[in-house]
């Protein structure tokens, strides 16, 4: 079994075409993959799609089923991970560490805390998967293997 962790930058990559999509829905189709995200994941995904729609990047017709298959998704494929205390606690300390905005603390926290609870249950490590250069840095610097979608165009 593989597992990931995926941010909003690189899960959307499945729902819309962008470079690395090809990637994703290669990845995503594995049938041994496993994919954690953050619950917040659905509240940024579901801005990212908006602001395609305000931007006319995505139909009104394909907001809408975009919207419901990545609803459907998050619920049946993806195993979401709370926001608990210890999750806001580790990301402030991560953003005392490291220049992070403010979703990408809880999501690097969020990754930290489910690659433990996998090591603990010796299941193979989580791999930290993400758009943006500078949180896969971070991410590597606090001890997490990553891998950019943009790297495979």
């Amino acid at each position: 079994m593989s597992n990931f962790y995926f941010d909003t930058s690189a899960l959307v990559k499945h729902y819309l075409l962008e470079p690395g999509s090809h990637w994703v829905q290669t990845l995503l189709r594995g049938r041994y993959t496993l994919v954690f995200t953050s619950e917040l994941t659905s509240i940024e995904t579901v801005c990212t799609f908006a602001r395609r729609r305000r931007e006319k990047l995505l139909m009104e017709g394909d907001f809408g089923q975009v919207l419901t298959i990545f609803q459907y998704d998050f619920i049946h494929r993806y195993i979401s991970m709370q926001v608990e205390a210890a999750v806001l606690d580790a990301a402030q300390q991560l953003a005392t560490r490291h220049p992070l905005r403010a979703y990408d603390a809880v999501h690097l926290a969020t990754a930290w805390f489910a690659n433990g609870e996998l090591l603990r249950a010796r299941e193979a490590p989580l791999t930290f998967v993400c758009a943006d250069e500078r949180l896969l840095a971070i991410a590597q610097a606090e001890g997490l293997s990553t891998v950019n979608p943009n790297d495979y165009p």
